[in-house]
């Protein structure tokens, strides 16, 4: 347990069942190995199962294409060779590796430079203490619309504003990343998400109905509902558990002064930098044919626009960040720019360490069919237990988040699933656009504790920065509870909504028409 809950839970007399559920969370994950320790032993355990499971002629058929997926023996031979060739390719073909550093280029510099510092102070600080959190957390459910960039932006930011505000900063580290990742389905708007799903939810609707066409947008007004769900519930837990619990930061913050008249001078070159940077985007992606559209149907949703997102969310931070360095005189030439990205990049170290390992855990998990094979055995089940209507919705739920700590993919778990339970809604007479609301709310709810969404991994490097002694149990204790509670009332919006039969996006009812 960290020194900061010691402190706290020595001074609560007499903690709740729940408080104590998490202190045993925290105390029994702190005494897990290092990560990477953690990571490499997952590795050799997946090795060996794909090889005893192997043996034992384990297999599957995939619901969508009839395939037959067999369990792969990663230590014969072939396997063996698997592994040495791809070892490689594994670690550089990462998504998140290439997503976090490239982001934490600008991030970093804008950090490094003082960008941030001095816009926190100007701005945030001077708001209303009473939106500051709400605000934050709603960045995070619009940050999705960014996929997983916002994953590596947002909850660094919000550490800083915290410790900014004299509150712990791990706190807000935690808030941001519980929110980004456990309301990933939630948005007020359509964001690229939608279009992956929906296709892989028309292909299962097919199986039944050759005609049927899913619209990206058939779970919207679902999504903008539970927004409003989402954000009150995050701060509840924020304020009234993670905080109290995490107890008071006792490390060392830099003190926040006035801003001076060289920092207003660069804050006011970094907002015209970026209002320019901001039009020329627009330019690129509004005028209809623009470069940056899909440049077959003309669309934003599934475009270089949104492909790219990476390299433009970079340049964001980047540009600002340079012209803050000149305007405030922070950076006088261009080594000073080659220093302050080197070490903004300082801190990376420990993260490409524990990517690597991670990157190959995940991998071999994928090459082993453990995977797939889990998912469609985990579907088979709930189908075969005899519920019906709202309870084996509710059943799907579960089983699809339980699935979520296996495999992080959205659109890989949906990809198996969809084709299994589409179709068999169907035939109850349940609108496909019911599935796959249920679907998003499986994928999101544990998101936030489960270590193969890889961004757990920099969450535990951005908290290390705080408190070099932090161990994962700490994070998993105070990221529980918003799993629980995301839970429990994302379902019950859900419940409601299914009762009253409202509709839950533009083509998308909750039974299909007669």
């Amino acid at each position: 347990m960290s020194k900061i809950v010691e402190a706290n839970a020595a001074r609560a007399e007499k903690p709740s069942l729940f408080q104590k559920l998490l202190n045993k969370v925290e105390i029994y994950g702190n005494k897990l190995p290092d990560p990477v320790t953690l990571f490499a032993a997952f590795t050799l355990i997946i090795l060996v199962a794909s090889a005893i499971f192997a043996s034992l002629g384990v297999k599957s058929v995939h619901p969508g294409t009839g395939e037959e997926i067999q369990v792969v023996n990663l230590l014969n031979g072939a396997g063996i060779r698997s592994i040495v060739e791809t070892l490689v390719p594994n670690f550089t073909g990462f998504p998140p590796l290439g997503l976090v550093l490239v982001v934490m280029l600008g991030v970093g510099l804008a950090e490094s430079t003082g960008l941030v510092t001095t816009f926190m102070k100007t701005t945030i600080l001077n708001a209303p203490t009473k939106i500051i959190l709400p605000t934050i957390l709603l960045i995070a459910v619009l940050g999705n619309t960014a996929a997983d960039a916002a994953q590596v932006v947002l909850p660094p930011i919000a550490a800083m504003i915290f410790a900014a505000l004299g509150r712990n900063p791990i706190a807000g580290l935690v808030a941001g990343y519980a929110t980004v990742t456990g309301a990933f389905s939630a948005n007020l708007l359509v964001s690229m998400l939608d279009p992956l799903l929906a296709g892989f939810t028309q292909v299962g609707a097919n199986l039944i109905d050759p005609n049927y066409v899913a619209n990206p947008a058939i779970n919207w007004y679902f999504m903008i509902a539970s927004t409003f769900v989402i954000i009150p519930v995050a701060m509840f837990v924020t304020t009234k558990i993670t905080e109290p619990r995490l107890g008071t930061y006792t490390g060392t913050v830099e003190k926040l002064e006035k801003a001076t008249p060289e920092e207003k001078r660069g804050l006011l070159w970094a907002a015209i930098a970026l209002a320019l940077y901001t039009i020329v985007i627009l330019l690129l992606v509004l005028p209809e044919n623009a470069i940056l559209r899909n440049q077959e149907t003309g669309g934003v949703n599934v475009s270089p626009f949104m492909t790219g997102i990476v390299p433009i969310m970079l340049f964001a931070f980047l540009l600002p960040a340079l012209a803050y360095g000149f305007g405030a005189k922070v950076l006088k030439n261009d080594k000073d720019v080659a220093e302050h990205l080197t070490k903004a990049m300082s801190g990376m170290g420990g993260y490409i360490v524990l990517a690597f390992v991670a990157a190959q855990m995940i991998a071999f998990f994928g090459m082993s069919n453990l995977g797939p094979i889990i998912a469609i055995e985990g579907a088979g089940f709930l189908k075969g237990i005899g519920f019906e209507g709202l309870p084996l919705i509710l059943g799907f739920i579960v089983i699809a988040a339980l699935i979520n700590l296996l495999i992080a993919s959205a659109s890989a778990k949906w990809a198996l699933l969809a084709p299994v339970f589409v179709p068999m809604f169907m035939l109850l007479g349940y609108d496909p656009a019911v599935t796959q609301v249920a679907y998003r709310i499986a994928d999101s709810i544990t998101n936030p504790i489960t270590p193969m969404l890889a961004y757990f991994a920099i969450l535990l490097t951005f908290a290390k920065k705080y408190d070099k002694n932090i161990g994962m149990g700490t994070l998993l204790a105070s990221l529980l509870p918003y799993s629980i509670a995301f839970a429990i009332f994302w379902i019950i919006l859900f419940v409601i909504w299914f009762l009253l039969g409202l509709p839950l996006g533009p083509g998308g009812g909750i039974h299909l028409p007669q």
